[in-house]
């Protein structure tokens, strides 16, 4: 309670000051003399934006010279469904060629990154290990190292960055939806995430990358974040965004979350569930073209509102959804399929919620691991607690 008191506090501090939070994107001061007569290469996609306009976009206009744009899962201007396979393709507004990092390969050749001078990485995270930009940001820094091209950061905020939790990744679940040992919170912008990895060795053979990170302006990790563009296409509002660490382990069961109505992400359910009123019907929509239970009505919790009306349990992962859920189903056999386990980094969560162990007694199994990582995390914090 002490600790949501002080959270509650503290953004309201930030709200009086009128410190307007500056991306490293806005901060042109710090970086054009770096960039300037160099040919560059951006990561980017269609959230990263300074004010209305793509950073490339605002790249080009300033002058610099812009080669290459590559792209994360969904593409680069317009959102592609979750999980298709983007191609490569030619920018339509600005002719640049752009590189798929969600096809046929996840990280760079080095054709790809021929008489490029440095690479500029500006991508909206969520602050949460199964978002597969992270993956991107790490295979992307493991190319410029082998290369031996410079890369930049602009740094963006975390809208989950004001708390830690959830179990840490066994290096036995690693995969394009967790490379890392962290928990599935971990607090840190995308500029302090690539310091710990370019720092801790965890690029391959322990490789580093000549990283430079744009900080943001007036950011601490208590300031409220609203993100103006949508980071993917299936978290459209902040209650999505808030929600996602909790909901995006069902990703792993026979549980739809939404996916294929107007709040995915916001609600969830299952054609059998007893119990609940709430009612959908998901169906094919821009953003994913065969969501779980096409067609069908489902049952289920409506959180639309949630984090309006329980606002004192936010900040951490809500495991009561489901472990109630799989009980709702009587045990569900096949409840949990091959990908729960990724997505979880363990598979301790699985076989605890199948021997029927209560969230409190879940969450304590994961405070060792939290406590060292935390320890990890502050080495590289550029930005106040």
């Amino acid at each position: 309670m002490q600790k949501f008191l002080l959270t509650t506090v503290l953004f309201a501090l930030t709200l009086l000051s009128g410190a307007q939070v500056r991306c490293g994107a806005e901060r042109t001061a710090l970086y054009y003399p770096l960039l300037k007569h160099k040919n560059i290469a951006v990561v980017a996609n269609a959230a990263s934006v300074v004010g209305k306009v793509n950073v490339v976009d605002t790249l080009l206009h300033s002058g610099l010279r812009v080669e290459k744009i590559f792209c994360p899962e969904h593409g680069f201007r317009v959102f592609a469904d979750a999980g298709q396979s983007i191609k490569n393709a030619l920018d339509s507004a600005t002719k640049l060629p752009v590189v798929s990092l969600y096809g046929k390969k996840k990280k760079p050749d080095p054709a790809d990154l021929k008489e490029i001078d440095i690479v500029v990485f500006d991508i909206q995270d969520v602050g949460v290990r199964f978002y597969t930009y992270l993956s991107t940001l790490s295979y992307m820094m493991e190319a410029c190292s082998q290369a031996n091209i410079p890369m930049m950061v602009f740094d963006r905020p975390n809208p989950n960055g004001f708390y830690v939790d959830g179990p840490v990744m066994d290096s036995s679940q690693f995969s394009f939806v967790g490379l890392h040992p962290v928990p599935v919170v971990y607090g840190m912008t995308i500029g302090e995430y690539a310091r710990m990895i370019n720092e801790e060795g965890w690029l391959k053979d322990r490789m580093i990358c000549d990283l430079q990170v744009i900080p943001l302006e007036n950011y601490t990790h208590q300031t409220p974040c609203t993100l103006t563009v949508n980071p993917s296409p299936n978290l459209t509002s902040m209650n999505a965004v808030y929600l996602y660490p909790s909901l995006c382990l069902f990703e792993g069961t026979i549980i739809s979350v939404g996916r294929g109505t107007p709040w995915p992400f916001e609600i969830y359910g299952h054609p059998d569930f007893k119990g609940f009123s709430f009612e959908f019907i998901p169906q094919t929509v821009k953003g994913f073209a065969s969501p779980l239970y096409n067609s069908q009505l489902c049952r289920g919790l409506d959180l639309r509102d949630f984090y309006k009306t329980h606002p004192k349990l936010f900040g951490r992962i809500n495991l009561s959804w489901l472990i109630m859920a799989y009980k709702n189903l009587g045990s569900e056999p096949r409840f949990f399929n091959d990908f729960f386990d990724r997505l979880a980094g363990t598979s301790d969560l699985r076989i605890q919620i199948m021997e029927g162990k209560t969230e409190q007694e879940i969450r304590m199994g994961w405070q060792e691991g939290l406590e060292k990582f935390r320890v990890t995390r502050k080495k590289y914090l550029l930005y106040p607690e």
